[in-house]
């Protein structure tokens, strides 16, 4: 295969994920005309990362955790958005490998490609513990955003998994709107720094849709 049909099939299988909707969207049945892509995630992820590096002066590569976050969802061009409540965490994570590696087999850099790609997985480097902490705090973020819209009816959820978990039902129950109880709810589950628990703290206290 010669080099040029390399480059426009990645870029053509990396280019559905400007079509692949968030799974968790769909599943929380939000109302908007145009929900988020993971294409739009993984821009959002990149740009709040560089602010987070930016105010909080982290010691990390920022290059590379830009580059992990760019190829973090790549198995979704393969098998689409899977989420917490539909799969267990092994079954997810050998499908993701599996597909991650297929699709970097034929570059000449595949192989250095995927270790970046396995190096956030495994979430233990400083580089990779950063760039997974923006990952879970820019959809703890876009949640907010679509409650301020008004977007999702908690009392229409017949046919959404997560609701029946039982630690987001406990958090609704204590009166938190839906987005309140993602921001609690990860901020319980993800082991995030001060710094970004001051975010999600923000977050809560504060209307995010400030400019238009």
């Amino acid at each position: 295969m010669e080099k040029e049909e390399k480059v426009i099939n990645y870029y053509v299988l990396c280019n559905k994920l400007k079509n692949v909707i968030r799974t968790g969207w769909k599943d929380w049945s939000v109302q908007r005309e145009r929900l988020e892509s993971v294409a739009e995630h993984i821009f959002g992820v990149q740009m709040l990362a560089i602010a987070m590096k930016s105010e909080y002066n982290y010691d990390v590569d920022i290059l590379k955790v830009i580059m992990m976050i760019a190829i973090h969802e790549l198995w979704e061009t393969v098998i689409w958005d899977l989420t917490e409540f539909q799969i267990s965490r092994e079954e997810k994570e050998r499908i993701e490998h599996e597909a991650v590696h297929n699709i970097l087999k034929d570059l000449i850099d595949g192989e250095e490609i995927e270790n970046i790609f396995l190096e956030f997985d495994g979430h233990k480097t400083k580089e990779a513990n950063f760039a997974y902490q923006c990952d879970k705090l820019e959809c703890d973020l876009q949640c907010k955003l679509y409650d301020e819209e008004w977007c999702v009816d908690l009392n229409k959820q017949q046919s959404c998994n997560a609701i029946e978990n039982e630690r987001v039902q406990k958090l609704l129950k204590e009166n938190k709107t839906w987005s309140e109880m993602w921001l609690q709810y990860d901020k319980e589950v993800i082991p995030y720094d001060e710094n970004f628990k001051a975010i999600i703290n923000y977050a809560l206290d504060n209307t995010l849709r400030k400019i238009e």
